[in-house]
């Protein structure tokens, strides 16, 4: 009798160790899943709600610095709301990041308007910008993050953690 509580016991330990395996905490290096809704001015902006976990590395800036730091110490199954001011997301709007360009260079484009994105090339680097204005002779592109200046709301979940691979 006393050998099966014994075994009962170690048996009770060891699945206690392996249950909290799959519990990992967020540290640096760890391989990391959420899903996560973003809200933006009562405006849900982005969602993984119908596709797969994100999945980044903790600590490697693959996500904004302000979910990267409120993401640290969660553990699997966790799940919070958190906010996010613009200088931990995408920076404050840049009044310098607004370029003016010669209307001819958007010859052939119809349905330009305030507030419509483009796409361009400067050099060998491609970007999205805002239409912030347009005259007869130029167009004011916004190169801002469209989510510069605002504070993000997040709702998310830890779906998975792996541990920092040594």
């Amino acid at each position: 009798m006393k050998f099966f509580a014994g075994s009962l016991l170690v048996a009770f330990l060891l699945g206690g160790c392996q249950k909290g395996k799959g519990s990992q905490m967020v540290q640096k290096g760890s391989t990391v899943k959420i899903n996560y809704t973003l809200t933006v001015d009562g405006q849900v902006v982005d969602s993984s709600t119908g596709r797969e976990p994100l999945a980044y590395v903790q600590g490697s800036g693959q996500i904004i610095p302000g979910l990267e730091e409120q993401v640290q110490g969660m553990k699997t199954g966790d799940k919070k709301k958190l906010t996010v001011t613009p200088e931990k997301g995408y920076g404050p709007i840049n009044p310098q990041a607004q370029q003016k360009i010669p209307r001819q260079k958007f010859q052939g484009q119809k349905d330009l308007k305030v507030g419509s994105v483009v796409q361009g090339e400067m050099g060998d680097r491609q970007f999205q910008a805002v239409i912030a204005g347009i005259n007869d002779k130029e167009v004011t592109l916004d190169l801002n993050h469209p989510l510069a200046g605002k504070t993000l709301q997040f709702d998310i979940e830890v779906v998975d953690v792996q541990p920092p691979h040594s």
